[in-house]
């Protein structure tokens, strides 16, 4: 069986933050653990055909509006439809996110959480280092720690994002249990039968 899931997002993704704490208990209840990868749609996009949203169509954009209502009301998870700060600069973020994994997969995966909601719930802007500090703290983390040698830690995204492409990834949240790719947190009961199906084989 898998020991983990590759979980391929973006820190601004209303999808992803549907999708994550569902992911934490999908991946708790079957015993496998979460490789992290906050990758820049920006360099994605470009080679696997996607379309940044504010280039979207009208008749897009809309859709996307009636299903975030359908997805929030249905899983009861509160979400503004139009934050306060998006679209916003994730790259500062995300730099946290691959520089704890280093250390802790799991606090990497619950400080994405936290940025997520703080887009999508708190008003908060995660573009702001004051900001991402504080969320930090609240995660008993040393956020200052977590912000050295920031270039570093964006060359490693940028290589994460030309292997998400290279394995198929083109979207967010995608979730990949070996070769198999669910796209999308209206995927992951899909994935959830995988993980059943791999536990009794």
């Amino acid at each position: 069986m898998e020991k983990t899931i590759d979980y391929y997002l973006s820190l601004i993704s209303p999808w992803s933050y549907l999708g994550h704490q569902r992911l934490i208990s999908m991946a708790k209840e079957h015993d496998v653990g979460i490789n992290i990868f906050p990758i820049d749609f920006s360099l994605v996009f470009p080679s696997t055909g996607g379309i940044p949203l504010p280039k979207r169509s009208p008749q897009r954009k809309a859709y996307r509006m009636q299903e975030l209502i359908r997805w929030r009301d249905h899983l009861n998870i509160p979400l503004n439809l139009e934050p306060a700060f998006f679209p916003t600069n994730d790259k500062l973020a995300a730099s946290m996110i691959v520089k704890l994994r280093e250390s802790d997969a799991d606090a990497a995966v619950n400080l994405a959480f936290a940025c997520l909601r703080a887009c999508w719930n708190e008003e908060k802007d995660i573009s702001d280092r004051d900001t991402l500090l504080q969320l930090a703290t609240d995660n008993q983390l040393d956020g200052e720690s977590l912000l050295v040698d920031i270039d570093e830690s964006l060359a490693l995204i940028a290589s994460d994002s030309e292997d998400a492409v290279q394995k198929g990834i083109f979207g967010a949240p995608s979730y990949a249990l070996g070769e198999q790719i669910f796209w999308g947190q209206d995927r992951l009961e899909f994935l959830d039968r995988a993980l059943a199906q791999r536990r009794l084989g």
